[in-house]
């Protein structure tokens, strides 16, 4: 007798059913939790892959309000470069400016701005001090560019600086009162802390939804594995500041990833950390008690992934949300769904299943944010979208996510494939129509928060073709729609 524990649902299986509502869309709080102690202002990350989400789009996502994973297909330090350039992105202070010394000539300093495509330049004295600031405009009138660099810098004594730790308040003042654009950022000793300019600023007034840490910096995850090598890469991570780590593997409900967690959790208990993926309650309980922050939901589910056909695993979707959920209520640890999501609507059915955020890859592939060049093919621009069970994606790092690493390439066993999505121009607008599709799917069923939404709403199952009901039909579109395609 075949063991079958239940019915699996997914997104096209299900629909939400309306309700009495007091709620408007635009009314409706997208705040949720991330983890235990991270929340976001949208229920959106973008997923840890190698043509989704480095620096960029983890910069537009934590600027919307969500936050982005950086892939693990990167030698530790240049993950860790990854999460720096977002951490440093919004701060208002540049921690590690590019600088000079006093040794230096006019013509050296040029040519780094010109290579750097920078308009300042902190100088150091030669026992690491700060000895001053040089401009492109202290360069422009200068004739003899073989002159030592002090002879056109602002000097130490001249120099208006900050000390490391001033609020914003404190750092605008100083701007405003001396009219200047930027400020080099010191300590007691006089060491360089960093460097603030106006334009850095500026930015956290145009993304007030922008997610940020105590200090004002950009939140920003990273993926690590679960086998050799992940210590000096958390490690790294950790020095860089990373907010979140998820331990990213095909199969989270195994003996590596549980004791990967409590690793975590034993050096670094501040860390906040997800794991998976998974799809059941046994494995949501084995997590939790291994001390995670968060887990992540999805065996297959994905557009690229191919697990469920070569290896016959998997849960469908909505129904391993509700399942994982159900079994986590009252213990305060967050649901990730991750994978399959197609729509906006699909992302309202997911919370509706008992998530508390949504991962995505395909949706956010293609955009001017995500790693890749544009390529054209037939006339049409796209870039590529691969899955990190791929050839590709596994030869180049990602195999020990599939327990598979030490495996030469053609002993690889692929769980995805490697494609191509059309380019789709800026993330912004389409994380725009996504979290404007949530706020229209919570108001159908009035309710006004995430936590609302995990426990309130009911489904109907529906048929094929109640599906293709809800699917336009009979007419030929003449004008696309921003967030409806098939």
């Amino acid at each position: 007798m075949l063991r079958i524990m239940e019915k699996g649902l997914t997104f096209d299986d299900v629909l939400l059913v309306p309700d009495y509502s007091e709620v408007l869309p635009r009314d409706v709080s997208l705040r949720t939790q991330l983890t235990q102690k991270i929340a976001l202002n949208i229920p959106l990350l973008s997923a840890a892959m190698d043509t989704v989400t480095e620096s960029k789009m983890a910069i537009a996502l934590a600027q919307q309000g969500g936050i982005g994973i950086i892939h693990k297909n990167l030698t530790p330090a240049e993950q860790a470069r990854q999460v720096r350039k977002v951490k440093n992105f919004e701060s208002g202070v540049l921690t590690d400016p590019i600088t000079v010394t006093t040794e230096c000539t006019l013509e050296e300093v040029r040519n780094i701005m010109r290579n750097r495509n920078i308009s300042s330049v902190p100088v150091l004295s030669t026992d690491g001090k700060v000895a001053g600031i040089i401009t492109t405009r202290d360069l422009r009138f200068q004739t003899d560019l073989n002159k030592n660099i002090t002879e056109a810098m602002t000097n130490r004594d001249r120099l208006i600086t900050i000390h490391e730790g001033a609020t914003r308040e404190e750092i605008i003042e100083r701007l405003r009162s001396h009219r200047l654009e930027r400020l080099v950022v010191v300590n007691d000793n006089n060491e360089l802390r960093g460097l603030i300019t106006v334009k850095d600023l500026s930015h956290t007034d145009t993304h007030p939804n922008a997610v940020m840490d105590d200090e004002e910096r950009l939140l920003c995850g990273a993926a690590v594995g679960a086998g050799d090598g992940t210590e000096e890469r958390i490690e790294q991570l950790v020095d860089v500041g990373v907010d979140v780590i998820i331990v990213d593997t095909a199969h989270g409900h195994s003996k590596g990833v549980i004791d990967r967690v409590r690793w975590v959790k034993q050096h670094y208990p501040d860390l906040q950390i997800i794991s998976g993926n998974i799809a059941t309650a046994e494995a949501a309980k084995a997590l939790m008690q291994a001390g995670t922050d968060g887990v992540k939901v999805g065996i297959g589910p994905g557009s690229i992934c191919t697990t469920r056909i070569v290896a016959g695993i998997g849960f469908p979707q909505v129904s391993a949300i509700a399942n994982v959920a159900a079994a986590l209520r009252g213990s305060g640890i967050p649901v990730i769904a991750d994978g399959g999501v197609r729509y906006s609507g699909d992302m309202a059915k997911a919370l509706a299943a008992g998530a508390n955020s949504i991962m995505v890859g395909s949706i956010l592939a293609g955009t001017d944010e995500s790693p890749g060049e544009i390529e054209f093919y037939q006339g049409r621009a796209y870039k590529s979208y691969r899955g990190m069970g791929s050839l590709g994606a596994m030869s180049a790092g990602s195999s020990d996510r599939y327990f598979q690493e030490g495996s030469s390439a053609d002993k690889l066993v692929p769980e995805g494939i490697e494609g191509r999505v059309a380019y789709k121009g800026s993330a912004a607008p389409i994380i725009h129509q996504l979290m404007g599709g949530i706020r229209a799917g919570m108001g159908y069923v009035g309710c006004a928060t995430i936590e609302e939404m995990n426990t309130k709403p009911r489904f109907v199952e529906i048929t094929s073709a109640g599906m293709n009901e809800s699917h336009v039909h009979d007419v030929t579109i003449t004008k696309e729609a921003p967030n409806y395609s098939r």
